[in-house]
């Protein structure tokens, strides 16, 4: 039996205070609502709608995201909570944010981390306009983390949920940003929040997984074709044999395994020649070549707003899956824009574009693009 200690886990702030909620028709932001509701704030639902590749061959006739039977749901939830429902078109800034710079960092051989910049660049920022609009006082979001204020300043950190912990996607925000967006689903587990909503009558479906939001996993390689167009090049291995032939180094990402159709595999992608556009793979999944110890971070955010004077012992991650791991985070010099990562253990195809974000204990310290 799941006992659920709701009382304890949040801070009643005021109930005259006016919260915007991130709608998506999934059970997270539901019980968020609910949570609100709870609270004594007053709420209003808000669905964004977001652009997608509108090609015949983009498997997809809107956005996963917000399709029209996800916003209809979102709606249904906050009619059983006598919260007005409102959707928001931010299709252009997410063309512009996440479509586009999916895009242009896979034409300059990067692998692209389009989730991070959607949260940052078009979520919330969508919903702080639009909070501003309604005179509202505070956004709120399903994500699973918390927030913290120490002295004048926000701290976030990670959810007590560690599997399901979403500070990786938050890593880029700042003070302002933060300071604004209520969290409620830190301190919850997934299957709480699957008997919290089970336990109100809230509907809700288990979301298959899928990558990207705006093309179908299938459709990736006619989306690439299309919008970036066809490069043909060699394969090598790492003693320079030609194994075959590739169509785009912007097809493949550091680390990759499946796509690359060789006889005798499996194989996994080393690295990139671009000035000979050679795509260089091993069949080794150990192979020294994968892995490094270090990672030259620029566009670096500290949540805090403040860079650490001196090297810190951090533990970070260069991909949302995978496990802290202990490393050095310094900069340059004090005026410098890039830092430094190096790990205490060499990791695995660390990745020009992904997003390494760094902690101190639960705290989220911030995050930047690997280069």
């Amino acid at each position: 039996m799941i006992i659920f200690r709701r009382k304890k886990r949040h801070t009643k702030m005021s109930n005259k205070k006016t919260v915007v909620l991130g709608m998506s028709g999934g059970v997270d932001s539901s019980v968020a609502l609910y949570f609100l509701k709870e609270q004594g704030f007053e709420v209003l639902g808000v669905s964004l709608k977001f652009g997608f590749w509108e090609n015949p061959k983009g498997g997809l006739k809107e956005n996963v995201c917000c399709s029209k039977i996800a916003i209809e749901r979102a709606k249904k939830v906050c009619q059983k909570y006598g919260v007005p429902h409102f959707v928001v078109d931010a299709s252009k800034e997410f063309r512009k944010k996440v479509i586009d710079y999916f895009l242009k960092t896979l034409q300059e051989n990067k692998t692209p981390s389009p989730c991070v910049f959607c949260n940052r660049d078009v979520k919330l920022s969508a919903l702080l306009r639009f909070a501003k609009e309604k005179g509202a006082d505070y956004i709120a979001t399903g994500h699973y983390a918390r927030k913290k204020k120490v002295g004048e300043k926000f701290q976030l950190l990670r959810a007590r949920d560690k599997e399901k912990d979403q500070t990786y996607f938050l890593s880029l925000l700042n003070q302002k940003q933060l300071s604004k967006l209520i969290l409620l689903l830190g301190d919850y587990n997934k299957q709480e929040v699957y008997e919290i909503a089970r336990k109100e009558g809230i509907e809700f479906t288990v979301k298959e997984s899928q990558d990207l939001c705006f093309v179908s996993d299938k459709s990736l390689p006619n989306f690439l074709e299309e919008e970036i167009g066809v490069k043909p090049g060699k394969i090598q291995n790492t003693k320079g044999d030609v194994l075959g032939e590739h169509q785009g180094l912007h097809f493949y990402t550091r680390g990759q395994r499946k796509g690359i159709k060789l006889a005798n595999g499996p194989f996994w992608v080393v690295s990139f020649d671009e000035k000979n556009n050679v795509l260089i793979v091993t069949n080794d999944s150990d192979d020294l070549k994968l892995f490094s110890k270090q990672a030259i971070l620029s566009d670096v955010n500290f949540i805090s707003g403040k860079s650490p004077e001196k090297p810190i012992e951090v533990e970070a991650k260069i991909r949302f899956r995978q496990s802290l791991a202990k490393a050095l985070l310094s900069s340059g010099s004090p005026t410098s824009t890039s830092w430094k990562l190096v790990f205490d253990e060499p990791q695995r195809a660390i990745t020009s574009g992904q997003i390494a974000v760094f902690y101190q204990g639960a705290i989220c310290l911030g995050g930047g693009v690997i280069q």
